[in-house]
């Protein structure tokens, strides 16, 4: 069992990684050949030049030569704290600024919790005697533990109190945080921004018509609807195929630019190449030739597939983007039932146009929950057959296992560094390479269920990821290290003294999750701030594989923050800080510095790296507060039953008063501030609208909506509309309509249609 000089090894062992980190990206970002790879941000916003091509002297474009900067190598931790939260919006959007308040909600309900903690938990806990009379493993650590507790002592009543105080201040920093972040999601909407999104509404399962094409029947049931509103429609079609074809074209076109370019700084030779794999073997052949015939062939097949996606009727979905007038208009149609059948006319906001996730448009509607009911199967069971590899990392964390499975490694074992390195550093580190893949794997499980937008992809990646560590990392930790650990101790006893022994050991459990918390959260957040796997790889794209600047522009691509991965992770820190905040406080501190230095590694990096690849107005905020949530209601729950192992019977009516008062505290916030995160208020969007009548009287809507809902495969093609009268003020014109029994609209309606047609499109393939 580790001890404390094992865990201060540990410490000492991730903050001098920490540190080693932090010194090696001060060395590394102030050098101009790494500037693009620290600062990319900058230069997608086009507000910085590479270094490379200003400096006077040779060197001087590649190394930084002025040595006093390297003595200020921690001048970009103030720096990172002096962007004002609203000068950070506008500089990289709401969900950008949002994600950082979650890291800062963890330092408010951390910071003051990890003090009283320390001032009473701990010196109650350490003033008995009671592990060293129980025949069970321990440690100095878990002497800090309730577990040190006598069994019925009133000494419990303290950590009864604390368990109440601590939930009140929870519950309280939360409903503030939720308030703030959905009065900031407000004044968001409400900006002078104006966005595609806010006009539009996604319509799916339209039921089929035999008399009328789906874009004939979108326009008449939304002009006789809405008819003082809606403005125009834009078909969704299955161009999965056609886009593939486009992507596979720039692919070429780029190698042709590449060999084009060096065939101009060379005009006296013609580059060539290999026609076999990797252009190792094969003829040899002109590269400018064989490049150019390849281009060619695909821009045959994409006006082929295009002139396809055009005239059969099975590529267009039962799915459209309506776009209105005004805001009202479209959150009334958002945020209400269209039709008798609440199965077709199904409506919802539009996602932000960079938001659309575009090849999952093409899933019928239909096949949705069978999709759905596949990936919730495959996850049950990626869930609870990963506790096989959690169970042999748990393993490691005991050193008596190790010793009795290679019993020639004990006097290795046994040299005191290395001890205190494979109970302090080994189990988390080998926790963490287990967990790589899981991000990728429920990133393409959502896929499959098919989430029409990336942020509801990332937020259901998110959902999962956090179950999945609640069950393995956190459950499946307690659980499987708890048998390794007490081993021969169950062996000896009576079944009736199991689970009272589970009780005293899961306390004691709280020094693996330290050396979690030390390796994932100390040395994981400085290794994400030094970016050493993007460094490598833009130097090794930038030596090998970059031909053209648009290849360069690709190779520094820094992404985004990583929403699905980050925030579970961070969901897994509140959870044990809640669950041990009364049982082992110890662990505490290790989770508040945690918070504090990754709130400043990744306020920087949002300033300068990441780059947020749409805007969902911090609409993930109400899957934040649930969770935190959760994780309180999980560490009464497990302090009740704590308690009861302990003989401390009186204290039970006492605790279950605490999820009753915390489940109606959600019920609270939920009913008032999650509605700003799922509706868009009517009052709102009329005083919006009324505003931006009165300062643009002659807006263009329709032009300014003309692409907005494109596929991207389409937006080659010049669809601009010339239109020019004002939206607000067309003249009415009668619904065109091919059935015999809705011939005759009962009203004057206003012409609408699609944004643009393919006819339009398909333009493009009749150029020479």
């Amino acid at each position: 069992m580790a001890t404390l000089n094992d865990i201060g090894v540990a410490a000492a062992i991730n903050i001098l990684t920490a540190f080693a980190f932090f010194l090696a990206f001060a060395m590394l970002r102030i050098q101009p050949v790494n500037d693009r790879v620290y600062f990319p941000k900058w230069y997608i916003k086009g507000l910085r030049s590479s270094p490379l091509v200003n400096g006077s002297a040779f060197a001087s474009k590649f190394v930084n030569l002025d040595l006093r900067s390297y003595t200020r190598f921690l001048n970009w931790m103030p720096a990172a704290l002096q962007m004002p939260e609203p000068e950070l919006i506008d500089h990289a959007g709401l969900d950008s600024a949002v994600y950082l308040r979650i890291y800062l909600l963890g330092l408010k309900i951390f910071g003051p919790i990890a003090l009283i903690a320390f001032t009473v938990t701990i010196p109650v806990n350490w003033s008995n005697n009671t592990l060293e009379h129980s025949g069970l493993t321990y440690s100095d650590i878990d002497k800090t533990s309730i577990s040190n507790i006598p069994i019925g002592s009133h000494k419990f009543w303290t950590h009864l109190v604390l368990a109440y105080c601590f939930t009140f201040w929870t519950c309280y920093v939360l409903k503030r945080e939720y308030e703030i972040v959905a009065a900031m999601r407000l004044h968001f909407l409400a900006s002078d921004q104006r966005r595609p999104d806010q006009f539009t509404v996604l319509v799916r399962n339209v039921p089929p018509d035999p008399d009328e094409s789906v874009t004939d029947l979108v326009q008449h049931f939304f002009l006789v609807n809405h008819p003082h509103h809606y403005l125009s429609h834009q078909l969704v079609y299955d161009a999965n195929k056609l886009s593939e074809l486009v992507n596979e074209k720039k692919k070429i076109q780029n190698w042709l630019d590449f060999y084009q370019n060096k065939y101009k700084r060379n005009p006296l030779k013609r580059p060539s190449l290999k026609t076999g794999f990797l252009g190792l073997w094969g003829n040899r052949v002109d590269a400018i030739d064989f490049y150019t015939s390849i281009v060619e062939r695909l821009s045959r097949d994409i006006c082929g597939e295009r002139e396809k996606v055009n005239s059969n009727t099975k590529s267009i979905m039962p799915a459209a983007f309506v776009s209105f007038k005004t805001r009202w208009g479209a959150a009334v149609c958002a945020q209400t039932q269209q039709s008798r059948n609440p199965t077709t006319w199904l409506t919802e906001w539009a996602p932000e146009p960079r938001d659309v996730y575009w090849e999952n448009l093409a899933i019928p509607f239909v096949f949705l929950t069978i999709r759905r009911l596949i990936a919730a199967v495959a996850f049950f069971f990626l869930t609870f057959f990963f506790m096989i590899p959690i169970a042999i990392v748990q393993s490691l964390a005991n050193i008596e296992s190790i010793e009795k499975a290679l019993p020639f490694l004990k006097p290795i074992i046994e040299v005191k560094f290395i001890k205190s390195f494979i109970q302090g550093f080994l189990p988390g580190i080998a926790l963490k390479i287990f967990l790589l893949l899981l991000p990728t794997i429920l990133m393409m499980m959502s896929k499959f269920e098919g989430f029409i937008s990336l942020s509801a992809l990332e937020r259901r990646s998110a959902s999962r990821y956090y179950f999945f560590q609640f069950i393995n990392v956190f459950f499946g930790s307690i659980i499987t290290g708890t048998a390794f650990l007490q081993l021969n101790h169950f062996i000896h006893q009576s079944t009736s003294q199991i689970p009272k022994t589970i009780g005293v050991s899961i306390p004691m459990k709280a020094t693996f999750f330290i050396t979690y918390i030390m390796v994932d959260g100390w040395a994981g957040v400085a290794g994400e701030i030094l970016r050493l796997k993007p460094l490598i790889i833009y130097h090794l794209k930038n030596s090998f594989l970059v031909k053209t600047e648009k290849d360069r522009e690709e190779a520094m691509d820094p992404g985004t923050v990583g929403f699905n991965t980050g925030e579970p992770q961070i969901q897994l820190y509140f959870l044990l800080g809640l669950v041990y905040a009364v049982v082992t406080p110890i662990l505490l501190p290790f989770i508040t510095v945690f918070f504090a230095l990754a709130y400043v590694v990744y306020r920087h990096q949002i300033i300068n790296v990441y780059h947020q690849e749409y805007e969902s107005a911090a609409a993930f905020w109400p899957d934040v507060h649930v969770r935190v949530v959760a994780a309180l209601i999980v560490s009464q729950l497990l302090l009740m039953g704590l308690l009861s192992t302990k003989e401390a019977s009186q204290s039970t009516p006492l605790l279950i008063t605490l999820p009753v008062l915390t489940i109606c505290f959600h019920r609270f916030c939920k009913g008032r501030y999650e509605p700003a995160f799922v509706r868009y208020p009517l009052q709102e969007a009329m005083m919006k609208d009324t505003l931006e009548r009165a300062k643009e009287a002659n807006l263009n809507l329709k032009g300014f909506l003309q692409n907005a809902y494109i596929h991207p495969v389409f937006k080659s093609a010049d669809g601009s509309d010339s239109e020019s009268e004002s939206e607000w003020e067309r003249s009415p014109a009668l619904v065109a309509t091919k059935r015999t029994s809705k011939r005759f609209t009962p009203m004057p309606s206003k012409d609408g249609g699609s944004l643009l047609s393919l006819d339009q499109v398909n333009d493009e393939c009749l150029k020479p």
